[in-house]
Formats: C-alpha cells, sequence, structure tokens
C-alpha cells in the first residue's frame, strides 16, 4: 500500500518532492554555448552518453570552488565534460583524462579547442582506467571526476584517494541509474556495484559525501 503524502516525514518528502520538474530547471538554469552544444551532437552521433547540463554546471562549480590546478577524469567521452571541468578550473590548470577508446578522444581534442582551451591544458591518455591510474601520482590532484565503467567503481573510489590531495574531491556520475538505482527489485551487476559504492561513500571515515540531484545522480565526496 502506498504511503499518503502526509504520512511521510519531512526528508521523504523533500526528496519526493524534487521532481522532474526540478530537475529540468537545473538543466536549463546556465544554458550552453555552441561549443558545448557541438560536443553534445557528436556524442549524440557516436552513441556515447554525456554528462547533463546540470551536472557539468555542479562540476564546474565545484572545480571553482576547490581551485583546481590538477583534474582526473575517467572516461573522457567526446568532451562535454572536459569542457565543464577546465571552465571552472584555474587557468593553468592541467586535466588529465583516461579513455580506452583514442577516436573519442581524438574527438575531445576538437571539442577543447573549439572552446577555446590551449593543447597544454589537457592530457589525454588512452587505456583502461585500472592501468593507467596507478601511473598517476600520490596526492597530487585537487579533484577526480569518475564516469567509466559502474563495476569498477570500488576500485576508482580507492584509487582516487589515493591520488587526491586532503581536502580534495571525488566526483562520481550516473549513480542513480537512470532510476535502477531507487528500484529494490533490480539487481543486475551494474545497480548492485553502484549501491555498493553508494554505502561505501556514506560509511567511510575517509571521507564527506553528499548524494546531488543533478544529471542522473552526481555522488561527490571531500577527502579529509
Amino acid at each position: 500500500m502506498s504511503t499518503s503524502t502526509s504520512a511521510r516525514s519531512p526528508t521523504e518528502a523533500a526528496i519526493t518532492g524534487f521532481g522532474l520538474a526540478a530537475a529540468a530547471l537545473s538543466d536549463t538554469y546556465v544554458g550552453e554555448d555552441d561549443a558545448l552544444v557541438r560536443a553534445r551532437t557528436r556524442a549524440a552521433h557516436a552513441g556515447v552518453g554525456a554528462i547533463g547540463p546540470g551536472g557539468g554546471a555542479c562540476l564546474r562549480l565545484l572545480a571553482a570552488a576547490l581551485g583546481a590546478k590538477a583534474v582526473a577524469e575517467i572516461g573522457t567521452g567526446v568532451g562535454v565534460s572536459g569542457i565543464y571541468l577546465l571552465r571552472g578550473m584555474r587557468p593553468d590548470g592541467v586535466l588529465t583524462t583516461v579513455d580506452p577508446e583514442p577516436d573519442r578522444q581524438q574527438l575531445a581534442r576538437e571539442a577543447y579547442a573549439e572552446a577555446g582551451f590551449a593543447a597544454n591544458r589537457s592530457r589525454l591518455i588512452a587505456g583502461r582506467a585500472l592501468e593507467v591510474l596507478p601511473r598517476l601520482a600520490d596526492r597530487q590532484y585537487d579533484l577526480v571526476f569518475c564516469d567509466g565503467e559502474a563495476a569498477e567503481s570500488r576500485e576508482y573510489l580507492a584509487e582516487s584517494l589515493r591520488l587526491l590531495r586532503p581536502g580534495g574531491m571525488v566526483c562520481f556520475e550516473g549513480v542513480f541509474q537512470e532510476g535502477r538505482l531507487a528500484d529494490p527489485g533490480l539487481r543486475d551487476p551494474q545497480t548492485h556495484a553502484m549501491r555498493e559504492l553508494v554505502r561505501i561513500v556514506r560509511e567511510s571515515d575517509m571521507v564527506l559525501p553528499a548524494l546531488l540531484p543533478v544529471s542522473d545522480g552526481l555522488l561527490c565526496a571531500v577527502k579529509r
């Protein structure tokens, strides 16, 4: 039997009340310029998922708030998230982005150039994240953005905490899994992996977490 609105706790009512209309507002609040529109068009043509405008704006905000000079990204895609990250970073900041598909990274290079970023503002590494990340330096990154394989999310978290300086932040995109996360009847491996990530981050004493309802769910945590 469903629970009436009046019987819900204030927290439940707030979560339920967020709704699709508010989510749509977060995606239209800032707007996207021609460079981002072109990058999204490439993503659609390539069949590659990209963070929504609301989530991208949040990444840009977080990078700016951190004064980020060094950012690592797992999952380059075709450059949508990279543009947002670079726009929030310091003018001398460098984005290190990892993806197993060199063709996608070439599209990302084009997107960064169209957005006005010099080639030395990004370092694109082709390869599997769990093979590349161990080669990156400890405690040298201000922000790590993870948009890779859900099944590898726990390993991404461990590597991110190694890479981050104290006070740095890790963010995971796609945590809501298009609504599957909240459906207890769904127990497929990908959804289970994301539930485990959310639980581990929430219970860890190494981070201060928040789950943000932008795009398809953005899980963020500051390294203590």
